[in-house]
């Protein structure tokens, strides 16, 4: 049985380091696009990475230490991290929004995005199915960050293909200001 759980937890570690690996390659090339394009959701979706390397990083200070205050710090530390992301894409986005600012088309941004919610997609069910069995509260908490990751990759990449094909400039910022009140909504739960 230990050999087993050993097992679990080194998986746990694993899927915890590709996830920093992989979130500093969406992040900083997510970022890339969105500035030399002007898609605010994009750049915001990279910045929202950078939350997911941080809560990665806490998972695995977490494990690495694994007693029930060390987990109660963790999960506010990432409550912390996801309102102040809030709060910087919201008042960007409202900003762009409002003096009509117009992204430019990014096939490369969609592609991005395809790529981005399926690995997300993929290590948010691993991590999931990996803290159900090690009854790791931190790693079922980020692995639902995981999954809400790839939920917005597909929601960014619908408003990078309508303004691509239907020149719907205005859906790259509504979904950006949809992103701050996802990710202040998740820094609310795991705060309180």
């Amino acid at each position: 049985m230990k050999n087993f759980e050993n097992k679990l937890y080194k998986r746990a570690l694993l899927l915890e380091y590709l996830t920093i690996a992989w979130n500093i390659f969406e992040g900083l090339s997510s970022m890339l696009v969105g500035f030399l394009t002007g898609s605010i959701s994009l750049f915001a979706y990279g910045l929202e990475s950078s939350v997911e390397i941080f809560a990665s990083s806490v998972v695995v200070w977490d494990l690495k230490g694994a007693d029930k205050k060390r987990e109660r710090t963790a999960l506010k530390l990432i409550g912390f991290a996801y309102l102040v992301v809030s709060f910087y894409i919201f008042i960007d986005a409202s900003k762009s929004f409002l003096s009509g600012h117009h992204p430019d088309r990014t096939f490369i941004g969609i592609i991005l995005m395809i790529i981005a919610a399926c690995i997300m997609t993929w290590l948010g069910i691993s991590k999931k199915i990996v803290g159900e069995k090690l009854k790791s509260s931190t790693v079922i908490a980020d692995s639902k960050f995981t999954l809400i990751d790839a939920s917005l990759a597909t929601t960014v990449l619908l408003g990078l293909f309508f303004n691509a094909v239907f020149g719907l400039w205005w859906v790259d910022q509504a979904i950006a200001l949809f992103l701050s009140g996802v990710a202040f909504r998740e820094g609310l739960k795991e705060i309180f």
